[in-house]
């Protein structure tokens, strides 16, 4: 039995493409809003321009 397809996802904050959970993230899934480091970024790049 394999349990990857009943893990939960969210929408990333930037690219919107739902991202599924990860193990890392088991303490801090409320707070993560992004699905990677390069949406982090130009999240924090297009904000700091508008």
């Amino acid at each position: 039995m394999h349990l990857k397809p009943h893990l939960p996802s969210k929408p990333c904050g930037h690219c919107q493409r739902p991202f599924a959970w990860r193990r890392k993230w088991a303490r801090c899934w409320t707070e993560v809003r992004y699905c990677s480091e390069r949406c982090r970024r130009e999240a924090r790049r297009a904000g700091a321009t508008s």
